[in-house]
């Protein structure tokens, strides 16, 4: 599953609309980067990656 490593958020769920308005499920993946901290690769959203910045 795709997670962040430094938060936990996940996917959320939503529907996905029909022209006739029919809502079916449907997943919304986080928008995960891959970086190097502290020498280890890490999965970190982007949230949390403007967090990381501002930081330093």
């Amino acid at each position: 599953m795709r997670k962040c490593d430094i938060c936990g958020r996940g996917p959320q769920t939503s529907n996905r609309r029909s022209h006739s308005n029919i809502a079916t499920k449907r997943k919304q993946a986080l928008n995960l980067h891959s970086k190097i901290i502290d020498g280890k690769r890490m999965r970190i959203c982007s949230k949390c990656l403007k967090k990381i910045d501002r930081a330093n």
